[in-house]
């Protein structure tokens, strides 16, 4: 993909991310910012997927939007108390919230202009470029192996112990 044609995707990723993100934190509608947090995670991983990262533009959709974003649209959906909207989704006060923005907005902008920004220096030597996934991939069976390992067994113990704990008992019926 050419240069200009990633920084389309980008402006229109990062602009869709910023509108999807204010609808989430200004919809008066739980149901509402629920459907704007799937379009600013949806956002998220092309963000990604444009900045090269695949393996993360991948579990952003699996883990945030297949996993995360599903529970809590459950969540919102069984609750009953979600018919009174002050209920399910108060605000704080709108001078208190503008305050604490600004100050944040302060913080960041005094940050950007006191920082010295340097351009990066170009590579002395060309690499091949790998992707993120194989990279990943690679160092796991590699020298990180111990560590996936002892990660993998203590997820397989979870699991064994939450199917366990799900289980029911089947009681012998009376003879």
């Amino acid at each position: 993909m050419d240069e200009a044609a990633e920084t389309v995707l980008f402006y229109a990723f990062a602009g869709l991310a910023i509108g999807a993100a204010l609808s989430v934190a200004l919809s008066r509608n739980i149901v509402r910012s629920a459907f704007g947090l799937l379009a600013a995670l949806f956002a998220v991983a092309g963000l990604y997927a444009v900045a090269g990262a695949d393996f993360l533009a991948g579990i952003q959709l699996l883990i945030y939007v297949g996993g995360i974003l599903v529970l809590i649209l459950f969540a919102v959906m069984l609750t009953h108390r979600i018919a009174n909207v002050r209920l399910s989704n108060p605000t704080a006060p709108a001078p208190l919230a503008a305050l604490v923005a600004l100050a944040i907005l302060a913080v960041l902008a005094l940050t950007a202009t006191g920082t010295a920004w340097t351009p990066a220096a170009p590579p002395a030597v060309s690499l091949p470029v790998e992707t993120s996934t194989r990279a990943i991939g690679r160092r796991l069976v590699g020298e990180d192996l111990l560590a996936f390992e002892v990660a993998s067994v203590l997820l397989l113990a979870a699991l064994v112990a939450a199917a366990h704990l799900a289980r029911k008992e089947i009681k012998d019926p009376p003879a």
